[in-house]
């Protein structure tokens, strides 16, 4: 009983996070090198232990609700996805690079990091699974 009390008192925490996330996920649509379905996922983590109004809603948009339900399940993501994933993460490396070498800035870890970062998430993206055939 004590977890649904945690739940219950933590329960704005939770939604003050789906909503966030909601959030950054929706600017990640439009903004190279923020993704979006990992913020997408954790909005609809936190929206099922703080609004389920919210829940619903990304469950039944035709855009998420999929994806959502694939990883709830499977804990897959579709092949489309992961292809749309690896190109903005690709397309966001580029623009880092070339604007590092136009720029001529010697700091070259504040882009290396970040490109490290993107090689690491996209290896984790390709091996998770693709949902089964027949969803």
């Amino acid at each position: 009983m004590a977890a649904m009390g945690e739940r219950n008192r933590f329960r704005w925490a939770w939604w003050l996070l789906a909503y966030v996330a909601l959030g950054l996920g929706l600017v990640g649509i439009f903004v190279p090198g923020l993704p979006t379905v990992p913020f997408i996922l954790l909005s609809a983590f936190a929206a099922a232990r703080g609004s389920a109004r919210l829940e619903r809603r990304l469950l039944a948009d035709p855009r998420f609700g999929p994806l959502i339900g694939d990883w709830r399940r499977h804990r897959s993501v579709p092949r489309r996805a992961k292809w749309i994933a690896t190109g903005s993460m690709l397309a966001s490396a580029l623009l880092m690079l070339g604007v590092m070498l136009a720029s001529g800035s010697h700091r070259t870890w504040m882009v290396v990091l970040p490109i490290g970062c993107m090689a690491v998430v996209c290896a984790w993206l390709w091996r998770r699974p693709e949902p089964p055939a027949n969803r």
